[in-house]
């Protein structure tokens, strides 16, 4: 698709701050969405504790039409470092849709949309850094493998954990499963870039990091989290929104996806985000991409 052809191909920007916690609702799940033109993002159903399950309805029977959507997961595991998933085991699936059906396989009885049962298999357990101090022995040394757009976000000055990693706050690897298994449900009927090639029309769902869109914001890595409505409205402002005018404390799930709909909107058009030239069409059917990370 040309750069004409991006102009105003999206009406709607839908941002989503995602959870891998145990149990159904959750604090950490945040949903915005703002329009063309600039006026400022919006919370949908604000104040409310969403479970990952109405996230998939929502996203299901609710998303505005021709939508750009960005979750702040990982599609996908490492394997272009080792041409692999899950090197050494004759059961690692070969691409990123046939690891979601893997997981889906195993994780079908786990509710909420839990991964529970994955991490604790007898063989992929080995690949995965769990609490208690249980590393399994094929995961790897230091912070664990990496993706290569995880390598690519670490020169933007971002400091991405290995999806294997399922301790600590900082760690993705929960949210990552757990998005995984609605990734494999909500295919076909939302385009998923890059494992699918981008659409002349229709909604798209990305892959994003809300600390890119933070930065972009003019906030820095380590200072990513917005916890006050006049912090979001000065970032509102940079990224060529009206601002929110509203007062007092925000909680930082809520100002990520406010912030990152509104990313979604000022970068949408940018061709760059969405053939970055370090994705091969390997790469792209296997580990997946982050939206903006070039």
């Amino acid at each position: 698709m040309t750069k004409a052809g991006l102009k105003d191909r999206f009406a709607s920007f839908v941002a989503i701050d995602w959870s891998g916690a145990a149990g159904e609702r959750h604090k950490g799940i945040a949903v915005a969405v703002c329009t063309m033109g600039d006026n400022a993002p919006q919370l949908v159903r604000p104040g409310h504790r969403w479970s990952r399950s109405e996230v998939l309805q929502w996203l299901e029977t609710d998303l505005p039409e021709n939508a750009l959507v960005g979750m702040d997961l990982s599609g996908s595991f490492p394997f272009a470092d080792h041409g692999s998933f899950f090197p050494g085991w004759d059961k690692s699936p070969p691409d990123a849709r046939a690891l979601w059906a893997m997981i889906e396989e195993l994780c079908a009885a786990e509710q909420h949309l839990g991964a529970g049962p994955f991490v604790d298999h007898p063989v992929a357990s080995r690949y995965f850094r769990r609490h208690g101090g249980r590393q399994g022995d094929l995961f790897g040394s230091g912070r664990g493998r990496l993706r290569v757009t995880e390598h690519y976000q670490s020169r933007h000055g971002c400091n991405p954990y290995s999806n294997f990693n399922l301790v600590g706050a900082a760690q993705v690897g929960k949210s990552s499963l757990t998005g995984m298994r609605l990734l494999h449900r909500i295919d076909p009927a939302i385009a998923l870039w890059p494992f699918d090639p981008l659409p002349q029309s229709g909604s798209v769902l990305v892959e994003i990091y809300t600390t890119i869109a933070a930065m972009a914001a003019g906030r820095t890595a380590n200072r990513a989290k917005i916890r006050t409505h006049e912090e979001l409205d000065e970032a509102l402002v940079i990224l060529g929104s009206a601002p929110m005018k509203l007062r007092g404390a925000i909680d930082d799930h809520s100002s990520d996806a406010l912030i990152a709909s509104a990313w979604l909107r000022k970068t949408a058009e940018n061709r760059g985000f969405w053939y970055p030239e370090a994705m091969s069409s390997k790469i792209a059917a296997t580990e997946g991409w982050t939206f903006g990370v070039t």
